[in-house]
């Protein structure tokens, strides 16, 4: 962690998505929260991938009163369990049972890694967006297109299969039509240090047409470090960049973007809770 290049802000807001369980926080956790509570992130839902992940996710939540949690079974779980799918489905319907979860994902469609076919995550999705609605959760939605297909366009057709399904495109990495086309479904796009990136123009063009009431800010962290801070292992804090970013997209100042999106996480995650 660094402090050599100041943070906007510090403006209220919410870190939609992070994964603090992972090893890379291992030595400097408690300074990480404390980094990020001087910056004014107030709540930050970290994101279990897969079973083992939801225990040591669980502990810090239990440990931390500004984190929340999510699971579900991300398609690199989904490839790695393989025929005990079924088994780890019914294992996380328990564990949502048994509450302290505020939404299931992140899972979804990955066409870029070389993991199970497409016919194969559709069924891993659908069994998961059933649950969701069973379980009466948003969901968080991974989709990454690539060599092996469109993700936003199967994804889409799958939505429409399940139209009581309510949640966010996490990471949303599309152009506007494809913006319109998951608002038009209802769901929520999260923007993280992907906004920042030069190249990605499209992207702050999506960021500019989302209502306020459908935006949502993440970190993805210890992923996507945002512009001027990319290429490093990324953290909570720094999701004031992408708050200025898109603030400046939109015409607007950092603290209304902030409030816009803490207001958007705490209805659609329910974050006053513990689930």
């Amino acid at each position: 962690m660094t402090n050599e290049s100041p943070l906007p802000g510090p403006w209220p807001v919410v870190d939609t998505h992070c994964h603090l369980s992972d090893e890379r926080y291992a030595g400097d956790l408690e300074a990480v929260l404390a980094q990020a509570r001087v910056a004014g992130v107030e709540i930050m839902l970290v994101i279990a991938t897969g079973l083992a992940d939801a225990v040591a996710v669980a502990a810090l939540r239990d440990a931390h009163p500004q984190l929340r949690s999510a699971v579900g079974l991300d398609p690199g779980t989904c490839h790695e369990v393989g025929p005990a799918f079924a088994e780890h489905l019914a294992r996380l319907d328990q564990l949502l049972i048994g509450g302290g979860w505020q939404a299931i994902g992140e899972f979804g469609l990955e066409c870029h890694h070389d993991y199970d076919s497409l016919p194969v995550q559709h069924d891993f999705c659908h069994a998961q967006l059933a649950l969701a609605t069973a379980r009466r959760l948003p969901v968080i939605i991974h989709a990454r297109s690539g060599k092996h297909g469109d993700a936003h366009a199967l994804m889409l057709d799958l939505l429409a299969a399940h139209p009581d399904v309510r949640g966010v495109i996490h990471s949303f990495d599309g152009p506007p039509e494809v913006a319109r086309r998951y608002l038009d479904r209802g769901f929520y796009l999260s923007f993280n240090g992907m906004v920042t990136y030069k190249a990605n123009e499209a992207l702050r063009r999506s960021a500019a047409l989302v209502p306020a009431d459908r935006l949502l800010v993440e970190t993805d962290a210890p992923y996507l470090a945002p512009v001027p801070r990319r290429g490093r292992r990324n953290e909570p804090a720094w999701i004031q960049h992408v708050v200025q970013v898109i603030a400046d997209v939109r015409g607007l100042r950092g603290d209304d973007v902030a409030a816009w999106t803490t207001r958007n996480a705490n209805h659609l995650f329910q974050l006053e809770s513990r689930g």
